[in-house]
């Protein structure tokens, strides 16, 4: 198919699909360089004409709720624990719209690197393929560098959490650091696994570790602070503090670094926009639950995050141990299958760029005139498919198959072993010493990690990867709205990483127990009629 034929059909297409923001492939269209609404996401954008295959028309079929399942799973994680906090620094208006906000975004950010997926060639396999097919190798290096910083950053933020959470389940038994460094050893012999790819049984555990951990320590809450107490107090606004909740927010919704591994996986990869968007919609719905459930009961005086309101003395809940015990334990247990996980794309893209390992296939540069946007046929029926059950991030810059992957390690010699090893090792100690130097900022620690890497991964640039690709074929709407998004989180993730690092590097701790709540509420929970009735 030619260039003019490809634009043709996208011309057709769009005038078939309707005027939405972010209109993506369609489920039955022929063409993969056609465009289908953000919207067809949802049911109420059908049209009787789409009914004519019975797999077509499903609003999901049974392998899309096995890609929406693995996409919930890795993606639902320890963001959760912070929602709360961005209500009490924000109030409840404002953090329901920055919360939406943030949903939507990372919706347009999913869906566009899903249709961009699906006009790029074959040879487009993995998130840094993408990179490199719209933007050349500085494209690919810009995206291994933002993924090395969340594959780096977010299991130094599991190693503080470790700690954190292991001196609370035994506490007085060791120092928070030791138990960081506890935990990093006993993850060494699954680190040091050449090959570890996160199976199924391992993703739910995690997922429902963190269901559990949050719905227990939501319970504990509500039962703690009771129906008869005075209303909760909310936070004066300041703008410095509204704007920090964008680093959690940006932790909590990170998934489009998730979606060329998953649409690989798809054998009609033209149903992912729906899929990613839908999963998308209901996680934050969640969020939105946790979030406005907190602030209900205890406003503005959240300390840290949900686990530590919990489990310190600030709140006064005379909370059961055995319910505090559990929701840590459930955590620990998300964290523990997280880290090693999230780890792997460090060290594989490492053993690469410092041992010289797993060569990548040469990719061809194609540009929209070539065979890339040929014409394809949407299969009636869902192809058999061999691929993993499930994918997470350790398959996002992974472009060797699984069974390459064992070769090279196993053929590798006792000196690459050795080397490969040691890098692992290091890699790991390096990790651990950063977490150590920050055990007192956990909160900051994640709110930067989220501001620049996760906001730059799995925001900023699916949208101008969208944006590269199809701006001569996108109205002036779609272009609006992709630059607000990428305008808005470039500025705001460029100032909270600027504010959070001030107080990393800088070893800046307020002294305040509620350091979200004015004068005069923010060292006493609200509850406390004795204290505030003689004041």
């Amino acid at each position: 198919m030619t260039g003019a034929g490809s634009r043709d059909s996208l011309s057709t297409s769009r005038d078939e699909c309707g005027r939405e923001p972010f209109c993506l492939a369609a489920a039955t269209s022929t063409s993969r360089f056609a465009p289908v609404e953000i919207a067809a996401a949802f049911p109420f954008y059908h049209k009787s004409r789409d009914r004519q295959t019975s797999n077509i028309m499903a609003f999901f079929t049974s392998e899309d709720l096995k890609i929406s399942f693995n996409f919930f799973c890795t993606v639902y994680g320890i963001g959760t624990l912070g929602l709360p906090s961005n209500f009490a620094r924000s109030g409840l208006t404002l953090a329901i719209i920055a919360l939406l906000f943030m949903g939507f975004a990372n919706i347009c950010s999913c869906v566009a690197i899903s249709r961009v997926m699906l006009a790029a060639p074959k040879t487009v396999k993995t998130y840094g393929d993408v990179g490199e097919w719209c933007c050349g190798s500085i494209g690919r290096y810009l995206v291994l560098f933002v993924q090395f910083g969340v594959c780096c950053l977010v299991p130094t933020a599991f190693l503080v959490l470790g700690g954190i959470l292991l001196d609370g389940i035994s506490p007085d038994a060791f120092d928070q650091q030791y138990w960081s460094i506890i935990m990093a050893a006993m993850l060494l012999p699954v680190i040091l696994t050449p090959t570890l790819k996160e199976g199924a049984a391992a993703a739910f555990a995690g997922c429902v570790g963190t269901l559990l951990a949050d719905a227990i320590a939501l319970g504990v809450l509500v039962n703690g602070i009771g129906s008869d107490h005075p209303a909760v107090i909310s936070p004066d606004f300041d703008f410095g503090q509204v704007a920090s909740s964008f680093g959690n927010l940006a932790l909590a919704y990170s998934a489009a670094v998730l979606v060329p591994a998953l649409q690989r996986e798809h054998s009609q990869p033209e149903r992912m926009p729906r899929v990613v968007a839908t999963t998308m919609a209901f996680t934050a719905c969640l969020f939105l639950i946790i979030g406005v459930t907190a602030y209900s009961y205890v406003g503005c005086q959240i300390p840290g995050n949900l686990l530590f309101a919990i489990g310190g003395t600030a709140l006064d809940l005379n909370a059961n141990r055995g319910a505090v015990v559990l929701a840590y334990m459930f955590m620990q247990l998300h964290i523990t299958i997280a880290m090693s996980v999230i780890l792997n794309p460090v060290l594989y893209i490492a053993e690469r760029g410092i041992l010289g390992m797993h060569k990548r296939p040469v990719l061809s540069h194609v540009d929209e005139e070539s065979p890339a946007f040929e014409v394809i046929n949407t299969p009636s029926h869902p192809k058999d498919h061999g691929g993993p059950s499930v994918t997470s991030l350790a398959d996002a810059e992974y472009d060797l198959s699984p069974d390459a992957l064992v070769e090279e390690y196993h053929n590798s010699g006792p000196l690459v072993t050795a080397k490969y090893m040691a890098l692992r090792i290091a890699i790991v100690v390096i990790l651990l010493i950063i977490a150590i130097i920050f055990k007192d900022h956990f909160v900051d620690f994640t709110d930067f990690v989220g501001a620049w890497a996760v906001s730059m991964a799995c925001i900023i640039l699916p949208i101008f990867f969208y944006l590269k690709v199809f701006w001569n074929h996108t109205p002036w709407y779609e272009k609006a709205i992709g630059a607000f998004i990428i305008v808005v989180c470039a500025g705001l993730g460029g100032y909270v990483t600027y504010t959070t690092g001030k107080n990393l590097f800088l070893d800046i701790v307020s002294d305040k127990t509620f350091q979200y709540c004015p004068a005069g509420h923010d060292m006493v929970v609200y509850t406390n009629e004795t204290f505030y009735g003689n004041n």
